[in-house]
């Protein structure tokens, strides 16, 4: 689904990414993991080309999207992006959040559009908060009602980037809860995420990366039980 070939990344002088080749296959969930500063989010912002690489390419669903020709906005409408901070507009309700971009982008009529925005916040527990502005929602409300909002496009892929690090220690659950959920379905996700816990329950595939770099990748079990890197070793040490 997701090719990277030979991606690079610099700020500058400073080389953020360096030569990361890395396949995600449908229904796959990828965590990455690593030390702050390590190149992560960059990745995953690469992977929309909310970043632009500086060098290599993405294929997405078979198309080359680093490439200048590509609308690149078609293809990040079946790309869901949640951040650290949810970034919902105050000014809106909770169902206006959700039904502004599928209305406007992909032209939903609007009935539809609070139809599926519904069943959306079913889906994540916040039917009763449809009317509410986002001052009055809790963290980890805002970042439930921000993953409702990202599967209102109908994404082929979910991009997580550290979801849960701005909330308070007992709002994380409810967030990981709901990303859980979305794996068992079958969603594609990328999660960039210091849960450790998560990763190992939910990943199929962990990535760990340090100093822009790929370590180590392998399954939850090879990497937390088994790590063969002394970088992946160090890390694991301190966070575990």
């Amino acid at each position: 689904m997701i090719d990277v070939i030979a991606l690079e990344k610099k700020f500058g002088k400073n080389t953020v990414l360096k030569n990361i080749n890395v396949n995600i296959k449908k229904g796959e969930v990828v965590v990455v993991i690593g030390p702050s500063g390590s190149g992560k989010s960059t990745f995953l912002r690469c992977l929309n080309l909310l970043e632009v690489p500086t060098k290599g390419k993405i294929i997405f669903e078979g198309t080359p999207i680093t490439d200048s020709k590509v609308n690149i906005d078609l293809h990040r409408q079946k790309m869901g992006m949640v951040f650290q901070q949810f970034n919902l507009f105050p000014h809106m309700t909770v169902l206006e959040n959700i039904t502004l971009a599928p209305v406007r982008v992909k032209k939903v009529p609007k009935e539809e559009a609070e139809r599926t925005a519904m069943r959306l916040l079913r889906r994540v527990g916040l039917e009763d908060k449809a009317d509410s502005y986002p001052s009055k929602l809790s963290g980890g409300q805002k970042q439930r009602v921000a993953i409702a909002r990202a599967l209102a496009m109908e994404p082929d892929v979910m991009l997580f980037d550290e979801p849960t690090s701005a909330l308070d220690p007992e709002m994380v659950g409810e967030v990981l809860d709901v990303m859980k959920e979305l794996a068992a379905d079958g969603m594609t996700m990328v999660v960039v995420t210091h849960e450790m816990g998560f990763a190992r329950e939910v990943g199929d595939r962990i990535i760990f990366m340090s100093d822009g770099e790929i370590i180590e990748e392998g399954t939850p079990e090879e990497i937390f039980v088994n790590p063969k890197h002394s970088r992946t070793r160090d890390f694991l040490g301190k966070v575990l």
